[in-house]
């Protein structure tokens, strides 16, 4: 046909590997976050826990065999940061305590009776920090208080914020961050069944923080 030419075979898979590559590095342009590690490079402000990227596990040991392993699936939580100032930072959470699962609904409801977490009369458990600071392994160490069935007991989450970025499914910049706490349950009022269940609860929380 007069004026056009038909690219050799190779030219042509040549052609469409380099329009290919073109294509997708402007994808991972669009949908690559600006993610930082460096935690002064973070962005101060309050910050509300987003619901749906919140893990508040806890694991205790049974018959000195195995664990007992379990989550609160509804989770609140605020936190006021600044990267700068990391002791004046202001976190507080809270658990439903019906909300607990142990995917054994059987056990769940025993937890939730008096002698475990009295849910009925202790809906919520709570944390609020008091005074942070930075420790030797590069972890933030957040002292505070927690309350459980109504007894107010100093705990110290080891935290790490695992970086900042801007949110392209949200639109709001949110941090990522992790805890490990341990507690007694006998410090609560929670002693039953002393020789089946351990009195140490390990703690462990996940989350994304984003930015009000």
């Amino acid at each position: 046909m007069s004026g056009y030419r038909t690219l050799h075979p190779s030219r042509m898979r040549c052609f469409i590997l380099l329009f290919l590559g073109l294509l997708s590095g402007c994808a991972a342009l669009l949908v690559t976050p600006n993610f930082t590690t460096e935690l002064t490079a973070l962005r101060s402000g309050q910050y509300s826990l987003d619901p749906e990227h919140a893990y508040a596990n806890f694991r205790v040991q049974h018959l000195g065999l195995s664990s007992i392993i379990g989550r609160f699936n509804t989770v609140q939580g605020s936190l006021d940061f600044d990267p700068d100032k990391i002791g004046s930072m202001a976190l507080q959470g809270k658990l439903l305590a019906s909300s607990i699962d142990v995917n054994n609904d059987e056990l769940e409801q025993r937890l939730l009776g008096s002698d475990w977490l009295g849910a009925e009369r202790f809906p919520e458990i709570e944390f609020k920090s008091t005074n942070a600071v930075m420790n030797n392994q590069g972890n933030i160490e957040i002292a505070g208080e927690l309350s459980m069935r109504g007894e107010v007991r100093p705990v110290t989450l080891e935290a790490t914020f695992h970086g900042g970025a801007d949110n392209i499914l949200t639109g709001k910049y949110t941090l990522g961050f992790s805890a490990m706490a341990s507690i007694k349950r006998s410090d609560y009022g929670m002693d039953a069944f002393a020789a089946l269940v351990g009195d140490e609860i390990t703690i462990e929380l996940h989350g994304e923080f984003q930015r009000n």
